[in-house]
């Protein structure tokens, strides 16, 4: 079902599901999620992490005003992957308030050196924060959106099993790691059937 306003449980019907509703997000979250060292998370999002976050906003802003719904709704619909792409909410995570200011202000630019490779193809690197800037000259944000588009070959070539590996080349966090099968699988449904 559209993400949309009538597909949206109201407040009342919200609080009755939620119970049930985090406990289906939470494995599909972590099935969708890829931690890339110690201090950096990747959660590809799908209309169903983006419906959940959309009716937790709704619920905690106690937003019911049909306005305010459509604005949750505009903030967090360009999120869900199109058919051709993945899209993903980057995570820094440092948990010493000091070493995460440290940190920020070390990785600058991390966002446009994120990739995805697929086995024979050339790297496919982030398109960062479309919706607005997320650093300045001084700091990056522990938060950036970046989305992965993939030509038909390619998602083509990740559909007959080539191996897909998540990275980062920035010169302070330069990482890669093999997306692991159950999670290669779960990512591929992002795709449009072809």
């Amino acid at each position: 079902m559209p993400l949309s306003r009538d597909s949206l449980l109201t407040l009342e019907a919200y609080a009755k599901a939620r119970k049930q509703m985090k406990a289906e997000i939470i494995p599909h979250r972590q099935l969708r999620s890829l931690q890339l060292g110690e201090h950096m998370t990747l959660q590809f999002e799908d209309e169903q992490t983006i419906r959940y976050q959309i009716q937790e906003m709704l619920r905690i802003e106690k937003i019911f005003e049909e306005q305010g719904i459509q604005d949750e709704i505009d903030t967090y619909a360009p999120l869900i992957p199109d058919g051709r792409n993945w899209k993903a909410t980057l995570l820094l995570e440092f948990p010493n308030v000091e070493q995460r200011k440290h940190e920020l202000t070390r990785l600058i630019g991390v966002e446009d050196n994120v990739y995805i490779e697929v086995a024979g193809y050339p790297r496919i690197f982030a398109i960062a924060d479309e919706d607005l800037p997320r650093e300045n000259s001084e700091k990056t944000s522990a938060v950036h959106f970046l989305r992965f588009e993939f030509d038909p070959s390619v998602i083509a070539a990740m559909r007959e099993g080539a191996e897909t590996a998540v990275g980062c080349e920035h010169s302070h966090y330069h990482l890669r790691q093999i997306i692991p099968p159950a999670k290669h699988r779960a990512l591929l449904a992002d795709f449009a059937a072809t």
